[in-house]
């Protein structure tokens, strides 16, 4: 089914259809044997950097596209309708590069092009195996000790985790809380640093996930991003934006089991009739439809907001709320169309379900979308 998109620019359309280009040819044909194969596309993410799709939303000065969120979000839309893992890939590595982008020095950002560019690919360490949701109380420490810190301790959950050249580590520098927390960029042949083996997860088995031990892996102080303390309003910061990447995977992954279930529902014939004429399946696809437009009307809207400088870190918690949860309704309920064929993996709609889940829980699970949520909503009372 074709998406009627409002976009800026020309610029932009040009940029969505060479993304649909790509997807087609690069993503869509190697789903299903990388995954099969549990194996990471790291080529596809260099072709992706190549062509200018990793750096989207920062500056041209260091490699980027400098453009609005909003067309940055629905070229990872066309990429997770093709293939999730890669959206997710793009995602976590945009996510990755924020700090530098942000809170890095004019000296710390010579490396963005490399990064921007796919040369080089990145990885955010901020959950711990007892702290996943209560990121302030992490336990990894780094010591200063002369012109490096010394990192001690354990990431859990961490995308690009065996694959990744650099890691976000967010580490205590100081005293309990938020206030402790800091931020060190590290390259992934830092010795001590030790990916573990990777976690046999239910979906996006081309996405390596692991955890990292830290043990006193020496991070030179040089890669301190933004200052001893500034770590947890930069972790923050950039989950918000992180936040509205995996939205928009959820609406490209229920946009892509809506088309499939759509298009069997066309053809498989019961009782003489396609069995998108029933009113209990037809009805069902226009729900599902009428859901997966409304995640994509949200998400946009948090990045418009974002785009014009305006608050919209609640709106970035409704959008991945929201798009989430659709995306797991969808998935599931494409399977319930194909009936028992949905259930095997002949169809992709069996992988789309499995791979949906994953989504409520990244990028803070949600629950705490709904905790920031109602928060909010307490302050303007």
């Amino acid at each position: 089914m074709t998406v009627d998109r409002i976009l800026p620019t020309d610029e932009a359309r040009d940029l969505l259809d060479l993304a649909t280009e790509l997807a087609d040819r690069e993503l869509a044909p190697r789903a299903a044997g990388f995954e099969s194969r549990a194996e990471f596309p790291r080529e596809v993410l260099r072709t992706l950097g190549r062509a200018g799709l990793l750096g989207l939303p920062y500056a041209e000065e260091h490699g980027g596209a400098a453009q609005p969120y909003e067309v940055y979000l629905q070229v990872l839309e066309i990429l997770a309708s093709r293939w999730l893992a890669v959206a997710e890939a793009v995602s976590v590595h945009t996510l990755s590069c924020y700090p530098l982008a942000q809170f890095g020095t004019d000296a710390q950002r010579k490396l963005l092009p490399d990064l921007l560019g796919g040369e080089l690919l990145g990885a955010y360490c901020l959950s711990e195996p007892q702290g996943g949701s209560d990121a302030a109380a992490l336990t990894t420490r780094a010591v200063r000790d002369g012109e490096a810190y010394v990192v001690t301790g354990t990431k859990a959950w961490i995308t690009h985790a065996r694959v990744a050249d650099f890691y976000d580590v967010f580490c205590r520098t100081g005293g309990p809380g938020p206030k402790g927390i800091s931020c060190l960029l590290a390259d992934r042949d830092t010795p001590g640093i030790v990916p573990q083996a990777a976690e046999r997860t239910m979906g996006l088995h081309a996405s390596p996930v692991a955890q990292i031990a830290f043990d006193d892996a020496r991070v030179p102080a040089d890669r301190l991003i933004g200052g001893e303390g500034a770590g947890f309003t930069i972790a923050m910061s950039a989950l918000d934006s992180g936040r509205l990447g995996i939205a928009a995977c959820a609406v490209g992954l229920a946009q892509a089991a809506l088309d499939h279930a759509v298009g069997y529902a066309r053809q498989r014939q019961q009782f003489g009739r396609a069995i998108v004429d029933f009113q209990g399946l037809g009805f069902l696809l226009a729900d599902a439809a009428t859901q997966v437009s409304a995640a994509r009307a949200l998400t946009l809207h948090a990045a418009r907001l974002r785009d014009a400088g305006r608050p919209y870190s609640t709106e970035a918690a409704k959008a991945k709320l929201f798009a989430t949860d659709v995306a797991m309704r969808v998935t599931t309920d494409a399977v319930q169309v194909l009936g028992g064929a949905g259930y095997v993996a002949d169809h992709p709609v069996e992988r789309y379900l499995r791979e949906a889940k994953v989504l409520q829980i990244v990028e803070g699970t949600n629950q705490i979308q709904r905790l920031v949520i109602s928060r909010a909503l307490a302050r303007d009372v």
